[in-house]
C-alpha cells in the first residue's frame, strides 16, 4: 500500500482515486452477449452458460425438489445464522415504511402520496468462489416487505448443475418466488429482457463482476431499472491513538480479501497507531487462504497520516466511501459530519463484517464515489411514489388564475385552456 503523511489537499483527488479499467473490450462482449439473448432467448442463455459457467442444462430453473432437499444440506448452525440475520434485516426495513400524509396546499386543493410497490423485480446473487448468500436476504426481504408480487433470482450454477444450498435456504427463508440457474451478463439479459423461462422484471438488484456491473449499466439505458451504479468493494477507516490496531487491520483486510479490485483508505492522526497498523495488516495478512487477492488489492490502496480527526472524516467525504468505519474515541461527534458514505460503523464493536451480515442494515450500497449521489439499498429501492391531487371549486378558484397565466406565458395555450374552461363552468353556475 502507499502510506502519505500529512498530504496537502491537492493530493486529496489522488488519493481518492479509484482503480481505472479499460472497459471497451469489455463492453462490446457485454452487447454481443445482451443482444443475443434479446433475440434467442433461453437458447442463448443455456450456451453461454456452457461456454462461460461450463454447465450443460436441461432446465434453467431451480426445481421445487431442490429447494427442499437444501436444507438437509447446510448445517443447523448456519441455518440459525440465516434465521437470525433475516429477522434482523427485517426488523430493520419494516421500520422504513412510507406513511403519506394528505396536504391542503391551499384551500380546496388537496395533494398526497402513495408507496406502490415495485411489481416483479429481479436480484443477481454472485457465487463461485464465493456464494454470497447473504445478498438474498440483503434483496429479498425488503422487496417482500414493500410488497414485490414476484421476486425472481438467478444465481450461476456449479459445473454440475447444482446451486449452492445455503443460497436456496436463503432464498426460500426470504421469499424469493422463482430461481434460476443463470450468472453473469446472460442473467441480466435474461431478466431485462424476458425468456421463454425468464420473466422480464422492472428492476434488476444485486452485485456481481466488472461484466455484470457493465450488462446492468447497458440495460438501464433503455429496458430495466437498476438498483445503482457499482464498482469494486471498499472500505476507508478512520482510528486515533486509542483504536485497536488488530480490529483496525482486521477490517482492512476483510475488504481487502473481496478482490484484487477492491481498495481500502486508512486514515489516522496518530504516527504510533499507522505503524502498528501496518505491521498488524503484514501479520494477518499471511494467515489468509486469500492473501493473493488482498495482497493485490493492498496495492491499490493507501494509508494517509493527517493531523487531527475533522480532517480525517473530510478526507472520507472526498472519498466517498462504501463502507466507513470509525474507531475514535469521539465517534459520536464524527458521525455527524459525515456527508458521502453508504454505511457507517461506529466504536470500536461495529465491524464491517455485522453490516454485511446480521446487524439489520443493507450490504448493498453505492461504491466508486457515486455515495455523493447514492443511498443504498432500502425499502424505498423497491417502491414508486405515485401523487395525487384533488381540487374542489375552490381549489380551481385558488390557484385557477396562477395555472392560466403561467401557462399562457410558457406559450401552452391548451394548458391554459384546460383551466379557463373550468374557471368559466364555475362561473355560470
Amino acid at each position: 500500500m502507499t502510506i502519505l503523511r500529512y498530504p496537502d489537499r491537492n493530493q486529496w483527488t489522488d488519493i481518492c482515486r479509484r482503480p481505472q479499467l479499460d472497459m471497451s473490450q469489455l463492453n462490446n462482449t457485454v452487447t454481443t452477449v445482451l443482444n443475443d439473448i434479446r433475440t434467442r432467448g433461453d437458447a442463448a442463455v443455456r450456451e453461454y452458460e456452457q461456454r462461460f459457467d461450463h454447465v450443460s442444462l436441461d432446465s434453467l430453473a431451480v426445481s421445487d425438489k431442490e429447494i427442499e432437499s437444501a436444507r438437509s444440506m447446510i448445517s443447523q448452525q448456519l441455518l440459525d445464522a440465516i434465521t437470525l440475520a433475516h429477522d434482523n434485516i427485517r426488523r430493520f426495513h419494516e421500520s422504513q415504511r412510507f406513511n403519506g400524509i394528505t396536504v391542503e396546499t391551499c384551500p380546496g386543493v388537496e395533494c398526497w402520496q402513495k408507496s406502490v410497490p415495485i411489481e416483479r423485480v429481479g436480484l443477481y446473487i454472485p457465487g463461485g468462489t464465493a456464494p454470497l448468500f447473504s445478498t438474498v436476504l440483503m434483496l429479498a426481504t425488503p422487496a417482500l416487505i414493500a410488497g414485490c408480487k414476484e421476486i425472481v433470482l438467478c444465481t450461476p450454477p456449479a459445473k454440475d448443475g447444482s446451486v449452492n444450498p445455503a443460497i436456496l435456504v436463503a432464498a426460500q427463508v426470504a421469499g424469493v418466488n422463482r430461481i434460476f440457474k443463470i450468472g453473469g451478463v446472460q442473467a441480466i439479459g435474461a431478466m431485462a429482457y424476458g425468456t421463454e423461462s425468464v420473466p422480464k422484471v422492472f428492476k434488476i438488484f444485486g452485485p456481481g463482476n466488472q461484466y455484470v456491473m457493465a450488462a446492468k449499466q447497458q440495460v438501464s439505458l433503455h429496458d430495466t431499472a437498476i438498483d445503482m451504479p457499482a464498482g469494486p468493494s471498499e472500505v476507508c477507516v478512520i482510528a486515533d491513538g486509542n483504536a485497536n490496531a488488530q480490529f483496525v487491520a482486521a477490517d482492512l483486510l476483510s475488504q481487502a480479501e473481496h478482490g484484487a479490485d477492491s481498495q481500502v483508505l486508512f486514515i489516522t492522526n496518530s504516527e504510533t497507531k499507522l505503524k502498528e497498523v501496518t505491521e498488524e495488516v503484514d501479520r494477518q495478512l499471511q494467515q489468509l487462504p486469500r492473501q493473493e487477492v488482498a495482497k493485490k488489492s493492498l496495492d491499490n490502496s493507501c494509508f494517509v497520516l493527517v493531523d487531527n480527526t475533522d480532517t480525517a472524516i473530510q478526507l472520507s467525504n472526498v472519498y466517498a466511501p462504501e463502507h466507513l468505519i470509525i474507531q475514535t474515541d469521539n465517534y459520536e461527534q464524527l458521525a455527524e459530519k459525515v456527508t458521502n458514505a453508504g454505511s457507517v460503523f461506529l466504536g470500536k464493536y461495529a465491524c464491517e463484517s455485522a453490516g454485511d451480515y446480521a446487524s439489520g442494515t443493507n450490504h448493498t450500497l453505492p461504491t466508486h464515489g457515486h455515495a455523493v449521489a447514492y443511498s443504498g439499498v432500502n425499502l424505498d429501492s423497491y417502491c414508486r411514489k405515485v401523487t395525487f391531487q384533488h381540487l374542489t371549486q375552490e381549489g380551481v378558484q385558488s390557484i385557477g388564475k396562477a395555472v392560466e397565466t403561467m401557462a399562457k406565458a410558457e406559450s401552452l395555450d391548451a394548458h391554459a385552456n384546460a383551466m379557463t374552461v373550468r374557471i368559466n363552468s364555475i362561473k355560470l353556475g
